[in-house]
């Protein structure tokens, strides 16, 4: 059996740094905004359904560092060049670093949101604007990485 090519090599790098940084960072995103769930939670139960959305915004980063990588897998077979692998590095690490970043910053600031909803739950779907606001450049670098 012959072994992977430099190229081939390159793209699978860049798919398992995309699935990391992407994951890394929304598990450590996560972890900031469930803890903060969890302590407004504590004082009012009720507010269940108000922080749920907030608490797992910085789950979708991981989820676009899984798509792209199934998406961008089935191409490394075709990869013919060292080229085109930098290429295929290129693509899947800019999610990957632009995923890791966007996703702990999301849950910074969810957790303020989530806080805020503690105090005054009224107008709670205004503050979901805020911590999509980070969410775009995520979905950004998503689409950037399926066009190269």
């Amino acid at each position: 059996m012959e072994g992977l090519a430099l190229g081939q090599v390159l793209g699978y790098v860049g798919l398992a740094l995309c699935l990391i940084l992407c994951g890394a960072g929304s598990a450590f995103g996560l972890y900031k905004t469930g803890s903060a769930a969890a302590g407004v939670l504590a004082e009012d139960s009720k507010k269940f359904s108000k922080v749920i959305v907030l608490a797992l915004l910085p789950a979708t980063q991981g989820i676009y560092g899984f798509v792209l990588a199934v998406m961008k897998s089935g191409g490394i077979a075709k990869i013919a060049s060292e080229a085109a692998g930098w290429q295929m590095l290129l693509a899947t690490v800019i999610l990957g670093i632009t995923g890791m970043l966007s996703a702990i910053f999301q849950g910074k600031t969810a957790v303020a949101c989530i806080y805020a909803v503690g105090k005054n739950s009224e107008g709670s779907g205004k503050y979901v604007l805020f911590p999509a606001m980070v969410e775009f450049y995520a979905i950004l670098a998503l689409v950037l990485g399926l066009m190269i």
